[in-house]
């Protein structure tokens, strides 16, 4: 069974209402939510993409997100990101851990480490 079998699991947020009510819900529930910063004009985010989709279907526990930070600035801001791909690790409303550029091995073992 190939990846486009399943739903893509990676909730592209469309606004900061959208995204306060994301984070708003992850504080109820133990579930790590990765946050993935990135910009369509970004090379470095667009390699990450397969490595992401790969990571939802691998981590059914895990929530994925997708920020651009173009359309949501002020969210990019928030979570002072200042370089592309930028992924924000929360748990309980928190983040619990960060990880800054195209690291796959690096993202992975962050997932592995947080989600539980």
């Amino acid at each position: 069974m190939g990846a486009n079998a399943s739903t893509p699991r990676i909730a592209e947020m469309q606004s900061k209402s959208q995204w306060r009510a994301q984070l708003e819900a992850s504080k109820q529930s133990n579930k790590l939510l990765v946050i993935d910063c990135t910009a369509t004009w970004c090379g470095p985010c667009k390699r990450m993409e397969p490595a992401i989709e790969e990571f939802a279907i691998i981590y059914t526990d895990v929530q994925f997100i997708n920020i651009d930070v173009d359309m949501l600035a002020d969210v990019a801001r928030e979570l002072q990101v200042d370089s592309m791909p930028t992924f924000v690790l929360v748990k309980k409303g928190k983040e619990v851990g960060r990880v800054v550029g195209a690291r796959k091995d690096e993202l992975q073992r962050m997932i592995e480490k947080h989600m539980i």
